[in-house]
């Protein structure tokens, strides 16, 4: 881990590479920070798989379609690159699934070299040659994010976790499709969410240590979740236009269940509100409700 760590660039006077000493716990807060992830100062399977994703440059290995998806770095370079050339490989999540596929046989097309779908050597390097004068471009996924290119695929909202307030969002919702789980596991919620080709994800998470609520939205690797960014915003201006009710923290971050669900999510951390909870959820549903319906989102 020390070794991985320094090769990223975290160096810390390490007096005992076998030790988890202080040093070792503030390189990995600093990376924890860096990668959007809770910072704890602890390797959790979370942490240690970002961290080993974190080892991979473009041109390490082949990337291509696979079953698990390959992670990484060089795949997250990818799609950036991709993406600055006009070709669209869907959110910039260092994921290599079928929208990264479909992207980079599109460009193989363009350049008159095989259409394998794999990152061969000859296709790494015709991109490092088109991306290297162009590397000032935008992202054409975030060109689409903000031309509104990217619609909504259904109506279907998943509501997930076993919180006070999450059966309160769900008790309220009265309009439009549902699927309400208990659990909070990312890997079950993503199933269920991708599987239904839902449009917004609701995770709720209840913690008795803060003061308020947390919401998160996936924001990573030089790009953010804009349709996320808006309605968690909206939602913290909405619940400051109410004096009794709980301070909002809105932050970018990228938490597994932000990752691993291809539609808007957001990951809310709350405290016990018993008196509160169903004035915050009319205030949620509301703004979803806009979200759907492709309205202006203001406070209500």
């Amino acid at each position: 881990m020390h070794n991985r760590l320094q090769r990223l660039g975290y160096a810390a006077p390490f007096n005992d590479d076998q030790v988890f000493g202080d040093a070792t716990a503030a390189m990995v807060e600093a990376f924890q920070r860096a990668r959007g992830l809770p910072i704890t100062g602890e390797v959790d399977a979370t942490t240690w798989s970002r961290l080993v994703e974190a080892g991979w440059h473009l041109g390490d290995r082949l990337l291509y379609l696979t079953r698990p998806f390959q992670r990484g770095d060089d795949v997250a370079e990818l799609q950036i690159r991709l993406a600055q050339l006009g070709f669209d490989p869907g959110r910039i999540d260092g994921i290599f699934g079928t929208l990264l596929d479909g992207a980079l046989i599109d460009f193989q097309r363009n350049r008159a070299l095989e259409p394998t779908g794999v990152l061969t050597r000859a296709t790494l390097l015709e991109l490092w040659r088109m991306t290297s004068i162009m590397a000032d471009r935008n992202l054409v996924t975030e060109a689409r994010d903000r031309a509104g290119f990217n619609e909504l695929p259904s109506d279907l909202v998943v509501i997930a976790g076993s919180t006070p307030l999450a059966d309160a969002v769900a008790r309220d919702w009265t309009s439009g499709n549902l699927v309400r789980l208990e659990s909070s596991n990312p890997d079950e919620i993503a199933t269920t969410a991708n599987g239904a080709n839902a449009a917004i994800v609701l995770s709720f998470q209840f913690n008795g240590e803060i003061q308020g609520i947390h919401i998160h939205y996936w924001a990573s690797y030089r790009s953010h979740s804009r349709r996320g960014e808006q309605l968690a915003s909206s939602l913290a201006a909405a619940l400051a236009n109410r004096d009794l009710l709980p301070r909002v923290e809105v932050t970018g971050m990228a938490l597994p269940v932000l990752r691993e669900t291809r539609m808007t999510t957001l990951q809310v951390e709350h405290g016990a509100y018993d008196h509160q909870v169903d004035e915050i959820a009319t205030i949620m549903n509301e703004l979803v409700r806009k979200v759907l319906h492709n309205e202006t989102l203001t406070s209500i």
